[in-house]
């Protein structure tokens, strides 16, 4: 290769902005000679061009050499290559540089220069870049033909725009990993997804990303000034999230030139393009829109350079000679390069100063210096890697241990963590497979090649899954891509109401509502709607048909007073013109019409018309049934309260019934009871549960609240409930509880049972307790509801303990209102069999006292009784409770005594006598006792006794 900077073959300088197909004519140039070499600025359009080489010659005519992958075939007539990694050595008939402007880069443009004075084909030279570049090259080369390149498209500045408002096709641009992935996940929360190119990628990750935004499954890329360096995407818009950037020295804005490189990405051959900014900026300087706008930027003055021609001799001489500045005040010395700066580091070492002592040693020592730091991370690790690299290779005829080569690998081979773990492994098995290129290092330099390569490739892929999985919504894009599209949707619905469209599960459909997946991203969100809408339509209407002509049993209502099919919610329920009569409000869907909906509504209406008729039958026929009089007014109100009301509530009405009337009630159904008026079938937990829901709809509330458990006969009285409630489920409160109506006329009525047999006195007995499921307290507090009081009266202790004594002997004994618990008081029983009274003598006989013995006085208890309150002090009209008064008006008019569940009042004599000073409260004209006591019996002793003390 000739080197002569002032003489030589023809010399080309193509300059001129991006979109100017300065590339593709180099390509072009290069495949019309016998050979060639391009050198590139990044690893990746060197790959990019090598691939677009093979398909027009063949593999085996094309090498691709970068620091980190050779691919060198023995026929290779064209290479594509690094700037770095070019064979300078190699002769070639075309030789070309590419972005030949990096010269004035501070950290690789004194590679560019060197590669502009002293790089040359023999028969053609071409250098590609802007036209910034056309001064330096003017001063430095002799012979060089300049051609200037237009742009193909326009190029303008369109302002700031939000990032939720940029154009598809968009690129962000910012300067740190750290602010690329923070733009990347906004941009998928609000725009559906989007790829990610760094320079700190490998190729083969930055391509997978390019080629997912190329192929439009993502519309936005967010990107370092890497795109700015001849990477060829289809890009409408470039928005500047930053404008200053850390140069590896200091932090500093972009100038014009710069902005420009990565402005000129939007718009693609004839396409005109756009560049704005976004975020946090409100705009760009007005001269640097100007002069990108018209492309005419300050021509650079200087250049960057370092002295090829180095000394060897010691470690200082080669750093005098890396320092060396020229004598052409247009080469200007470049700024400590990584290299150099390795080289300064590991000198400081002794281990290395002392081994580094001839000049092969020297030599080595800055080959070594030379590997590139693809980690970035500016620690002391790099430094360490290349001093223990050194001290290996400087041994006498060594290589790099294949044990410790191998360590270091496998460390590397692993591919969990985040994002950033393995893109810190993808840089460390970099540097090894830049150091595998070291033919002269390695044993088996092919093997680590492969070995190397593979683990890249893998850390490669795994890392644009991650990256991919973290920026990206696969279905998004995917909906995206088929919306664009406009052809019909490849929708599918599993068993379970599942939806899945091209491929994607987008929700699930639960009857005519479509639930879309949750997602954090509105933009997603629209999509899903917007796909599941063109998805879904077909299959509604079907459904429709499905729902008009599916039976009944395919329908319910829930206590969230909704309706269902199939399970699913379709409408609900709301205030009719009756309480058996609800109307049916479909559903909001985002598929329904309005001729769609009040199809809908009319099927849902028949339904509901239906199961109130089959399951309520025994009520509809109460409001269907033609009766004249106070029994229609009365069967009105029953239908109104669903099929319970309380008895007081209808007094009025009942009392002007005629038999008749009371006949027909009884066919209905309907059981007039002391407490309440009630139709016994709707008692059955079927009707309760759709009472229930009547109830709720008619009082317009949001839900059923909770129905007492099937089966129970009471049910603590939460008063959180209303009286409406508990009737409508078939209870009625009463103090502490709310018992089911049923159960409580069977109490009333053994109540009054209980009462006239004791004289009127009542205590809660297991026969009471038995019927409500309730304790002691609980059925006091029923009595006290009921309208009976508590009386205390007083009772010989003896007497107490005689009874009990005979409840053991004989249960039988016991009178009705014994104690319902042990630790209850009972009366003694009046009369109690022969063998029992006998036992009792005997154990009373043992007990007195003998005679001359002081007789001691006697001990009494207090028992609690219930007693009826008179039904004239308990208010009301006239006198009358609210039950309605005394017993003979409570049964009605004419009515026949024992009909509609009453019970005559049979008076008579009260039982009882006058024990213990007599009962309190007992009317003073109650008729004594016949009954005389045995003048043998422990009792008649005991009456002496009362009798002498007076």
């Amino acid at each position: 290769m000739q080197i002569s900077t002032r003489t030589g073959p023809r010399i080309l300088a193509i300059l001129g902005p991006t979109n100017t197909g300065k590339t593709h004519l180099a390509m072009e140039r290069m495949l019309a000679h016998t050979s060639g070499m391009i050198g590139f600025p990044l690893r990746l359009l060197a790959r990019e061009n090598y691939d677009r080489a093979v398909a027009r010659v063949g593999k085996g005519a094309v090498a691709l050499i970068t620091g980190e992958e050779r691919i060198l075939p023995k026929s290779a007539r064209y290479f594509l290559c690094t700037v770095e990694a070019m064979p300078i050595n190699k002769q070639v008939d075309f030789l070309a540089i590419d972005e030949i402007q990096m010269c004035a880069d501070p950290e690789r443009g004194h590679v560019f220069t060197d590669r502009l004075l002293h790089a040359r084909g023999m028969s053609e030279t071409m250098f590609m870049g802007a036209e910034t570049i056309r001064p330096v090259i003017r001063q430095l080369i002799d012979n060089v033909e300049f051609d200037t390149r237009a742009r193909f498209s326009t190029l303008t500045y369109n302002g700031s725009k939000k990032i939720q408002r940029l154009p598809s096709q968009s690129a962000v641009v910012t300067f740190s990993a750290q602010e690329v992935y923070a733009v990347a996940e906004l941009v998928r929360r609000q725009k559906g997804g989007a790829a990610v190119v760094l320079g700190a990628l490998s190729p083969r990750t930055r391509n997978a990303q390019v080629e997912m935004f190329q192929n439009g499954e993502v519309e936005h890329l967010i990107a370092t000034d890497a795109i700015g360096m001849g990477l060829n995407l289809e890009l409408n818009h470039v928005a500047f999230a930053a404008l200053h950037k850390f140069d590896g020295q200091f932090n500093r804005g972009l100038s014009a030139a710069e902005t420009a490189q990565i402005a000129g990405r939007a718009g693609r051959h004839m396409n005109d393009g756009t560049f704005g900014v976004t975020g946090n900026l409100s705009g760009i300087d007005p001269d640097i829109i100007e002069q990108i706008e018209a492309h005419e930027f300050e021509p650079l003055a200087k250049v960057f350079w370092r002295n090829a021609r180095l000394d060897f001799r010691t470690v200082d001489a080669l750093q005098k000679s890396l320092r060396k500045r020229s004598d052409n005040p247009t080469l200007v010395l470049a700024r400590e390069p990584v290299d150099e700066v390795m080289l300064a580091h590991l000198s400081q070492n002794e281990d290395v100063a002392r081994i580094a002592s001839a000049p092969d040693r020297v030599q080595l020592l800055w080959e070594v210096c030379q590997i590139p730091d693809f980690r970035n991370i500016h620690t002391d690790a790099h430094p360490r890697l290349l001093t223990s690299i050194y001290r290996y290779l400087a041994k006498p005829n060594s290589k790099l241990p294949v044990d410790w080569l191998g360590e270091q690998v496998l460390r590397l081979d692993r591919y969990d963590g985040d994002i950033d773990q393995l893109s810190s492994r993808l840089a460390g098995i970099r540097v090894w497979t830049y150091v595998s290129h070291k033919h002269h290092w390695l044993e088996d330099a092919n093997h680590w090649q492969e070995r190397t390569r593979a683990i890249e490739d893998k850390l490669s892929d795994v890392l644009h899954e991650r990256l991919t999985q973290r920026f990206v919504d696969r279905r998004t894009s995917v909906l995206l891509k088929s919306l664009k599209d406009k052809s019909e949707l490849m929708s599918t619905i599993t068993a379970n109401g599942e939806v899945q469209v091209e491929g994607e599960y987008v929700g699930r459909l639960e009857g005519f509502r479509f639930i879309a997946d949750e997602t954090d991203a509105a933009f997603e969100g629209k999509a899903i709607a917007s796909a599941a809408r063109r998805a879904l339509t077909g299959e509604i209407a079907q459904r429709v048909k499905q729902l008009e002509t599916d039976e009944d049993d395919k329908f319910a209502v829930n206590g969230q007073l909704e309706v269902l099919w199939n399970g699913a919610v379709v409408g609900g329920l709301k205030k009719g013109d009756t309480v058996l009569s609800p109307d049916v409000q479909v559903i909001d869907s985002e598929f329904f019409d309005g001729p769609t909906r009040e199809r809908v509504r009319t099927r849902l209406q028949n339904f509901v018309n239906a199961h109130i008729e089959a399951r309520l039958k025994m009520l509809t026929r109460l409001r269907d049934c033609q009766l004249p009089g106070p029994i229609r007014g009365l069967l009105f109100q029953l239908n109104e309260g669903l099929g319970c009301v309380p008895r007081a509530d209808l007094e009025s009405l009942i009392k002007d019934l005629s038999d008749e009337d009371r006949k027909a009630l009884a066919k209905l159904g309907v059981r007039l009871g002391v407490e309440t008026v009630h139709v016994l079938d709707a008692l059955k937990p079927d009707p309760v549960e759709l009472r229930g829901i009547l109830w709720a709809i008619s009082r317009e509330l949001d839900a059923l609240p909770e129905l007492p458990p099937a089966g129970r006969t009471s049910v603590p009285n939460d008063r959180s409930n209303s009286k409406g409630f508990y009737l409508a489920a078939g209870y009625m409160p009463v103090g502490p509880l709310a018992a089911r109506v049923d159960m409580l006329e069977r109490f009333a009525a053994l109540l009054r049972q209980k009462a006239r047999e004791n004289d009127g006195k009542v205590k809660p007995d297991p026969d009471l307790l038995s019927l409500l499921g309730c304790t002691v307290e609980q059925a006091e507090g029923v009595f006290t509801a009921l309208g009976w009081r508590a009386e205390v009266v007083k009772v010989s202790k003896a007497e107490l303990d005689a009874k009990e004594a005979a409840k053991k002997a004989d249960p039988a004994a016991v009178t009705a209102d014994g104690p319902a618990e042990t630790e209850a008081p009972a009366e003694v029983a009046e009369e109690a069999p022969a063998e029992t009274a006998e036992e009792v003598s005997k154990t009373t006989t043992e007990a007195a006292p003998e005679a001359g013995e002081a007789e001691a006085e006697p001990e009494f208890v207090e028992v609690k009784y219930f007693v009826r309150v008179d039904r004239r002090k308990r208010g009301g009209p006239s006198g009358k409770g609210q039950r309605g008064g005394p017993r003979q008006d409570a049964r009605g008019k004419g009515a026949p005594k024992g009909k509609g569940g009453q019970r005559p009042n049979r008076g008579g004599p009260n039982k009882g006598d006058d024990r213990s000073g007599g009962r309190q409260g007992r009317p003073n004209n109650a008729p004594a006792k016949n009954n005389q006591i045995n003048e043998d019996s422990p009792f008649a002793k005991l009456k002496e006794m009362l009798a002498a003390k007076g």
